[in-house]
């Protein structure tokens, strides 16, 4: 309860909950000793991949004997996920002393949920100057909460592509406008670029970028990989190359992720060997991205069949999820839910040789209606709409061999996982 009423608390203290400035930010930092300025980070940016990206290299670093802290959002089911110290996430206690603490320094001044989340991160982080810090941007970069630091050890740009245009002008909704957001202000260090969707894209990068006096390093070009035969991908970068297992996360998108997440911390040269990468990528912890659901109340429904959750939510993310779906020779059927700020009828356009689509309500977002994202699947032929998940679950006649997935929405996938 307590916990819960810190929060209701923090949502009051701005009237928008998103409010693109590092003014507020930087006051609260300040009052706060600047923390920010006392640990070690990598910085995580980007559209697509951040999460999984940072799974790997959090998982790569523990195998290797390190302690890190660790920053992420959304989170999935529960807030205590954005705050992962020491290698723990704090209980709800832990969390509601941090802060309420920070909420008295701050003493009512205005700021946003996000950004006061930040300064309380930043805070807590300060207490482990050792530890490495894996820090997830929001919704852009240049003017996002986490751009305050004044140093890291690396910036690793994950794939980018169009994403929350809504908070462009309307005439700038470009992909032009979202690199110079996302990369434009990156620090001087090292940058890891990953795969991007097409060579437009890169190059725009390398355009923002070029200016930027940090070591640079992009995937094809630094380091790559390469399938092989018998279980095994093949990394290699200018360190030389490894022969490495199928990692314990599902789809080939996420080699790429591995990968940027291996370059990254072979790069830094703080002793990570073979051996922690090899063990690492098979112990990775990953929510929500093409997450198998083996156990619990919606597995029972579907019985024998796979139920995969994937919070998927914008054409990129439909790119390779369907890249992903078209490699199973099986019948696929899909429950979708999205929020109302997505460009719909990019994301639906991608899915292809699924035998039904269930559109859904998320419930307590500003989400779009399941029954109008079914109206965008007109051409479909074998479309329905179900107010909830269970309902949806229960109405699609599953054969032997079918996989469902329920996509479309990070907030849909948390509502998944806490309701199974």
């Amino acid at each position: 309860m307590k916990l819960q009423k810190i929060l209701s608390n923090f949502q009051k203290l701005h009237p928008k909950e998103i409010d693109l400035s590092l003014d507020r930010i930087k006051n609260l930092c300040n009052k706060l000793g600047n923390p920010q300025d006392k640990i070690k980070a990598i910085s995580i940016v980007g559209t697509n991949a951040k999460n999984s990206t940072i799974s790997g290299i959090y998982s790569i670093l523990k195998e290797a004997g390190f302690m890190c802290n660790v920053y992420t959002s959304p989170h999935i089911q529960k807030i205590n996920e954005r705050f992962v110290y020491n290698n723990q996430q704090l209980n709800d206690d832990e969390l509601a002393d941090l802060f309420e603490e920070v909420q008295k320094i701050n003493n009512n001044e205005p700021i946003t949920f996000f950004e006061i989340l930040t300064a309380c991160y930043f805070y807590k982080a300060a207490q482990y100057p050792n530890n490495i810090n894996l820090i997830e941007s929001g919704l852009f970069y240049r003017l996002d909460s986490s751009n305050v630091l004044k140093s890291n050890l690396a910036s690793v740009v994950t794939a980018i592509s169009e994403d929350h245009l809504d908070w462009l002008p309307e005439n700038d909704r470009t992909i032009e406008r979202i690199v110079f957001e996302k990369t434009s202000s990156l620090l001087n260090s090292n940058i890891i670029i990953a795969k991007q969707k097409d060579k437009e894209t890169m190059e725009c990068i390398k355009k923002t970028i070029s200016e930027n006096e940090s070591n640079k390093y992009f995937f094809n070009e630094d380091f790559s990989f390469t399938n092989e035969e018998n279980g095994n991908w093949y990394y290699e970068d200018k360190f030389g190359g490894l022969k490495l297992p199928i990692p314990n996360i599902l789809g080939q998108f996420q080699l790429e992720n591995i990968s940027t997440a291996i370059a990254t911390l072979r790069i830094l040269d703080i002793g990570i060997k073979d051996d922690h990468i090899k063990n690492g990528i098979t112990k990775i912890e990953s929510i929500a991205r093409l997450q198998e659901i083996k156990s619990g109340k919606l597995k029972n429904l579907v019985k024998n069949n796979k139920l995969i959750v994937d919070g998927s939510h914008n054409e990129h993310g439909a790119q390779v999820l369907n890249e992903y779906l078209q490699t199973l020779n099986c019948n696929k059927h899909i429950i979708l839910g999205m929020m109302a700020n997505k460009e719909h009828e990019k994301y639906i356009s991608y899915f292809k040789d699924i035998s039904s689509i269930t559109t859904i309500d998320i419930p307590n977002q500003n989400s779009i209606s399941g029954k109008e994202l079914k109206n965008k699947f007109k051409n479909h032929p074998n479309v329905q709409y179900k107010p909830s998940i269970e309902e949806a679950i229960k109405s699609i006649s599953l054969k032997e061999n079918d996989i469902l997935l329920i996509t479309g929405s990070l907030y849909l996938a948390g509502e998944v996982l806490n309701l199974n």
